[in-house]
Protein backbone atom coordinates (compact mmCIF):
# COMPACT_ATOMS: atom_id res chain seq x y z
CA UNK A 1 0.00 0.00 0.00
CA UNK A 2 1.57 3.54 -0.58
CA UNK A 3 4.28 1.76 -2.57
CA UNK A 4 4.89 5.02 -5.14
CA UNK A 5 5.46 7.57 -1.93
CA UNK A 6 7.22 5.16 -0.18
CA UNK A 7 9.77 4.80 -3.05
CA UNK A 8 9.58 9.05 -3.46
CA UNK A 9 10.42 8.80 0.68
CA UNK A 10 13.17 6.57 0.64
CA UNK A 11 14.54 8.47 -2.80
CA UNK A 12 14.54 12.22 -1.16
CA UNK A 13 14.64 11.28 2.47
CA UNK A 14 17.50 9.57 4.62
CA UNK A 15 14.48 7.16 5.59
CA UNK A 16 14.64 3.29 5.09
CA UNK A 17 11.53 1.51 3.25
CA UNK A 18 10.18 0.44 6.88
CA UNK A 19 10.55 3.99 8.19
CA UNK A 20 9.25 5.58 5.12
CA UNK A 21 6.17 3.12 5.70
CA UNK A 22 6.07 4.07 9.43
CA UNK A 23 5.55 7.76 8.55
CA UNK A 24 3.31 7.47 6.07
CA UNK A 25 0.81 5.17 8.20
CA UNK A 26 1.72 8.02 11.06
CA UNK A 27 0.44 10.68 9.24
CA UNK A 28 -2.45 8.89 7.72
CA UNK A 29 -3.63 8.16 11.09
CA UNK A 30 -3.23 11.67 12.13
CA UNK A 31 -5.64 12.97 9.60
CA UNK A 32 -8.33 9.94 9.96
CA UNK A 33 -9.21 11.57 12.98
CA UNK A 34 -12.85 12.91 12.82
CA UNK A 35 -13.39 16.81 12.90
CA UNK A 36 -15.38 16.05 16.20
CA UNK A 37 -12.23 14.18 17.94
CA UNK A 38 -9.85 16.60 16.57
CA UNK A 39 -11.98 19.52 18.04
CA UNK A 40 -12.34 17.48 21.33
CA UNK A 41 -8.62 16.54 21.77
CA UNK A 42 -7.42 20.00 20.95
CA UNK A 43 -10.03 21.77 23.76
CA UNK A 44 -8.16 19.34 26.27
CA UNK A 45 -4.45 19.91 24.87
CA UNK A 46 -5.25 23.90 24.43
CA UNK A 47 -7.07 23.95 28.07
CA UNK A 48 -4.41 21.92 29.94
CA UNK A 49 -2.06 24.90 28.38
CA UNK A 50 -3.99 27.06 30.46
CA UNK A 51 -5.92 28.95 27.24
CA UNK A 52 -9.51 30.10 28.46
CA UNK A 53 -12.69 29.26 26.25
CA UNK A 54 -12.53 32.09 24.06
CA UNK A 55 -8.54 31.89 22.97
CA UNK A 56 -9.58 28.07 23.02
CA UNK A 57 -12.38 28.14 20.21
CA UNK A 58 -10.62 31.03 18.28
CA UNK A 59 -7.67 28.67 18.14
CA UNK A 60 -9.62 26.00 16.78
CA UNK A 61 -11.15 27.22 14.31
CA UNK A 62 -8.49 29.28 12.83
CA UNK A 63 -6.88 25.79 12.90
CA UNK A 64 -9.57 23.56 11.50
CA UNK A 65 -8.96 25.53 8.12
CA UNK A 66 -5.33 24.10 7.53
CA UNK A 67 -6.66 20.13 7.94
CA UNK A 68 -5.67 18.15 5.14
CA UNK A 69 -9.12 17.50 4.28
CA UNK A 70 -10.89 20.42 5.40
CA UNK A 71 -13.89 19.68 7.17
CA UNK A 72 -16.83 22.11 6.36
CA UNK A 73 -16.48 25.82 8.33
CA UNK A 74 -17.93 25.33 11.88
CA UNK A 75 -19.50 28.40 13.76
CA UNK A 76 -17.94 28.93 17.18
CA UNK A 77 -21.62 27.48 18.63
CA UNK A 78 -21.04 24.50 16.67
CA UNK A 79 -17.50 23.83 18.28
CA UNK A 80 -18.99 24.61 21.82
CA UNK A 81 -22.04 22.00 21.07
CA UNK A 82 -19.02 19.54 20.00
CA UNK A 83 -17.15 19.70 23.15
CA UNK A 84 -20.06 20.20 25.00
CA UNK A 85 -23.21 18.74 23.75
Amino acid sequence: MHDELVDHLTRSTPLSRGEALRVIQDVLAYFDETTEDYVRRRHRELQAQGLVNAAIFERIEADLKYRAVAPPELTLRQLRRIVYG
